[in-house]
């Protein structure tokens, strides 16, 4: 039996997969956003992978499972039925015939995100799906972005980039996007969701061989082109 092809890896890349351009973050840091406008402007395919951990959740809560009972989330993994779309203006999210694009950011399913995420065996099915959806890409490149893609999900892509950004400045952008929510309430939200995913995942320090870009003093425009400045440097493209 042969290895599976590795789309992250130089030499398979030659095969005809896509180019993955990793990129992992805090919350608050912009990465949906920025990796969603930097896929647009290059014309290339682009993967929420925190859609999935959401998916998932969605699909326990449905199934009224104790999101904290590990053993019942892991026994749930052969029945869900995940499809997402890969187009950065299009995509919508799927688990069976359900459209959970939109109810898998309510509250409900939000809360027990984390739970479920530090998960390894959620995170290990979770990562080979990944891989999966970005083998199968039809453009020349990826922009995939999530906690730990840089070193766990796609360790050996061309481009990692740890996309951050002051914690104040973080609070105040996360405030701007959810009207009628505190700026105390939404920092709080933030510390307690970067608390809770870093027992699983470092996505504050960059890893040997990512690129920080800090968008502390970048408007959303700037930081998207300073993205798109490491790709083209990184890939020639």
């Amino acid at each position: 039996m042969t290895d599976p092809i590795d789309p992250t890896n130089t030499a398979d890349r030659t095969a005809g997969l896509p180019i993955v351009v990793a990129v992992d973050g805090p919350a608050g840091s912009g990465k949906s956003s920025v990796s969603k406008a930097a896929a647009r402007k290059l014309g290339w395919s682009y993967l929420d992978t925190g859609a999935a951990y959401r998916a998932l959740s969605w699909f326990v809560v449905q199934r009224r499972l104790d999101p904290t009972d590990s053993d019942a989330v892991i026994d749930a993994l052969p029945d869900f039925d995940y499809r997402i779309g890969t187009h950065p203006d299009t995509y919508h999210v799927f688990v069976g015939d359900h459209d959970v694009t939109d109810v898998i950011r309510e509250p409900e399913v939000t809360a027990v995100v984390s739970a479920i995420a530090r998960v390894p065996e959620v995170r290990a099915f979770l990562t080979g799906l990944f891989r999966a959806i970005i083998a199968h890409g039809e453009k020349r490149g990826i922009v995939v972005e999530g906690r730990d893609i840089t070193t766990v999900v796609c360790p050996d892509a061309p481009v990692r980039i740890l996309l951050t950004a002051d914690e104040q400045v973080r609070m105040a952008r996360r405030s701007a996007e959810l009207t009628g929510h505190s700026a105390a309430h939404v920092g709080e939200a933030l510390r307690r969701r970067d608390a809770a995913d870093s027992r699983v995942v470092d996505f504050m320090n960059a890893a040997d061989g990512v690129i920080t870009v800090d968008s502390t003093d970048l408007d959303f425009d700037q930081t998207v082109d300073a993205v798109i400045a490491v790709v083209q440097k990184e890939t020639h493209v």
